[in-house]
């Protein structure tokens, strides 16, 4: 058996593992944040479960830990920082104002998370690389938590219709993690070989524009990528194909 197809080193498993415990940690003390009324701490607290969960699967690939067991927890993992999390967090945050209506939005949000993660499981081996079917779980919880940090920017607005907003904002995401449009999975890794230069000075750029004004355009990115996968499923693939047919038809 060739010694290459695992690390150097059996620790090497455990590191990613205690990636994907970070964020699961976060989570939990985002939630506790949440109870204590510390809202923007709590989005806050997403955020920083966001990031662990974005290294330890490139964590894994990079010291070739990859394990069935892993996949497993980083998604049960998932569940509870970017399901469990921002529903509680949203509900105690402004939902909570619309009683039943509330509860059970909040909890949508929660079931179509984990339908969302449970279909992707499913899928994950057959599926494309270069995107995924309906919003991603994590880039949901972080719109909502990009949101709360963003909402004093439009503190003008009276507090019943932020409640609203918020509850619909909620909706829109739920039903966007289990529906059929497609989201750019930033895995395309032949582009980024191709153009390293270019990619790499992209990347610096958006990172030192979101820093600039965090709380501001931290959800303006979110809510950009939210939309970005109606347009292109919406508009851009149906007038593509349109384009195509009359490009044969000319052929022909």
């Amino acid at each position: 058996m060739n010694s290459n197809l695992g690390p150097k080193h059996k620790s090497l498993y455990v590191l990613p593992n205690l990636l994907t415990t970070a964020s699961l940690f976060a989570g939990f003390w985002g939630m506790l944040l949440a109870i204590n009324g510390a809202f923007e701490q709590a989005a806050l607290a997403i955020l920083i479960s966001c990031f662990f969960d974005g290294i330890d699967g490139k964590v894994a690939r990079l010291t070739r830990a990859s394990s069935d067991f892993g996949i497993q927890y980083d998604s049960l993992a998932d569940l509870v920082a970017f399901g469990v999390g921002p529903a509680l967090l949203v509900y105690l945050w402004q939902t909570h104002v619309f009683g039943r209506i509330g509860i059970m939005v909040s909890f949508l949000f929660l079931a179509c998370g984990a339908l969302r993660l449970a279909r992707f499981n499913l899928q994950a081996k057959v599926s494309s690389k270069k995107f995924f079917i309906g919003l991603p779980i994590p880039a949901a919880a972080c719109t909502l938590a990009t949101f709360i940090l963003f909402h004093p920017y439009i503190g003008f607005i009276p507090s019943i219709w932020m409640a609203r907003l918020t509850l619909g904002l909620t909706f829109l995401l739920a039903l966007t993690m289990v529906s059929k449009i497609k989201y750019a999975s930033f895995k395309d890794v032949e582009m980024a070989r191709a153009h390293p230069f270019t990619s790499t000075v992209l990347v610096i750029f958006l990172f030192a524009l979101i820093a600039s004004e965090p709380k501001f355009l931290g959800f303006v990115f979110f809510i950009l990528y939210v939309f970005s996968g109606y347009f292109y499923t919406l508009i851009f693939l149906p007038l593509r194909k349109s384009n195509l047919r009359e490009f044969h038809k000319e052929l022909s």
